[in-house]
């Protein structure tokens, strides 16, 4: 078999098999097949797009491409949730405890956020002394005796796709369907759960800007799921604006702790708990929305979510006085408002603005090099709907450095639209797929 045959097949347009796909997938992870072959193949298959079939052999190799978790020694059915990202997003921070508080456990896998905020490790950070370095012994045991466990994925968690990632960053290769959804679902299905719930995000602060392309991507990542023998769903909802009323790192983190003490925003709050629905039915502890819905009340007014909270940060060296009593959390104090220059109605908030402003400030990474300040944010006091008047507050700036500020002020400023007529409220949650 030759490298070169299996290009020119695919830029005719005909369908691999499942042999030439791994053939070029183990070649090019042991360093056998260059990068200029592996180009020209990612731009034959961008123009030429994948079947249903290839998609999932695709993905099947490059989850076989390195280690696979062994979660067979976590009792009970292990439900994996993963995000397609957008601003504001903390989702994990309550979503994680509820779920596990139910009796469903949560073994996770998280990598560290590159753009406008921290991923769910960086926020996790915020507690002081928590650590995600921790043994995979460590890591089942904790699911184990506590429940929930998170750590940071390794290097060798199919290692085909950050290689694969990486060319097709600098080819221009990113945007195919196909390679999206076998890229996120590869480390899915190598992080070892037995059932996926899948956020997808569409809107102006999601990867997807819209409904049709969200919708194909869920669906894609929902036939490799089920079509490697796991249960999956996905839910499409939505990032026209920022989600909740906070975006940062620590500032999240307090917003998360209210949601599990029940005071969080409504929108947030209704996207955990249709989230942990789906994660409570397909672990095995309820039978519809209603049952799990009553389960995730529960463990809310008992406060034994927020027990699972602590349990977890402080399995894993952190401070759980911080989880009872999150003003403890360094949250700058340093802040500044952004008030309205006219009357109306907030009309729209271009989400990926906020996220750019909060970047900005330092919340966020532009490199994986960049160091993350955690204690800086926006705290959105007017969202989507809202009248104002001029000279209102819109948001509160959480900053360390005056350098910084203005161009974050700018940014932040640029994002609000303000109209002399109401929107159409928004729709959170889209579409259900799987």
């Amino acid at each position: 078999m030759r490298m070169v045959d299996i290009i020119i097949k695919k830029k005719s347009g005909y369908e691999l098999s499942p042999e030439e796909i791994s053939f070029f997938i183990k070649g090019y992870t042991k360093g056998e097949i260059p990068d200029y072959q592996v180009s020209a193949l990612m731009m034959a298959i961008f123009f030429k797009g994948m079947s249903d079939k290839e998609t999932l052999a695709l993905t099947m190799e490059m989850a076989d491409s390195g280690d696979h978790l062994d979660l067979s020694a976590i009792k009970g059915i292990k439900v994996d949730k993963h995000s397609t990202g957008g601003v504001g997003d903390k989702t994990s921070l309550s979503l994680t405890p509820i779920v596990a508080a139910c009796g469903v456990p949560v073994a996770k896998m998280s990598g560290r956020g590159l753009g406008h905020t921290g991923g769910t490790i960086d926020k996790l950070e915020s507690f002081d002394g928590f650590n995600v370095s921790i043994s995979e012994k460590e890591f089942i045991d904790n699911v184990n005796s506590i429940g929930i466990s998170l750590m940071a994925q390794t290097a060798d968690l199919a290692p085909a796709d950050k290689k694969l990632y990486a060319l097709r960053d600098v080819t221009g290769t990113v945007d195919n369907m196909s390679l999206i959804a076998s890229s996120i679902m590869s480390k899915k299905l190598a992080a070892g759960a037995d059932a996926i719930v899948l956020d997808v995000k569409t809107g102006s602060g999601a990867f997807m800007k819209t409904l049709e392309d969200s919708r194909a991507l869920a669906k894609a990542m929902v036939d490799i799921g089920n079509g490697a023998g796991r249960k999956t769903v996905a839910l499409i909802t939505d990032m026209d604006q920022p989600l909740g009323n906070t975006v940062g790192n620590a500032i999240e983190v307090r917003e998360a702790i209210d949601t599990l003490n029940g005071k969080g925003p409504s929108d947030f709050t209704e996207l955990v708990y249709t989230l942990a629905k789906k994660m409570l039915i397909l672990g095995g502890k309820a039978v519809n929305d209603d049952e799990a819905l009553g389960m995730i009340k529960s463990v809310i007014s008992s406060g034994k979510a927020l027990d699972k909270l602590a349990a977890f940060v402080e399995a894993q060296g952190g401070n759980k006085d911080q989880v009872y009593d999150p003003s403890l959390l360094k949250v700058s104090d340093k802040t500044t408002f952004l008030k309205a220059d006219e009357s109306g109605f907030i009309d729209r908030i271009t989400c990926d603005k906020v996220g750019v402003s909060c970047m900005m400030l330092g919340g966020g990474r532009a490199s994986k090099e960049d160091t993350i300040d955690l204690s800086v944010g926006i705290e959105l006091l007017k969202k989507k709907g809202d009248e104002v008047a001029k000279g209102d507050n819109l948001a509160v700036i959480h900053y360390n450095d005056e350098n910084k500020l203005s161009s974050a002020m700018d940014e932040l400023k640029s994002a609000y639209h303000i109209s002399s007529e109401k929107p159409e409220e928004t729709v959170l949650i889209k579409e259900m797929i799987g």
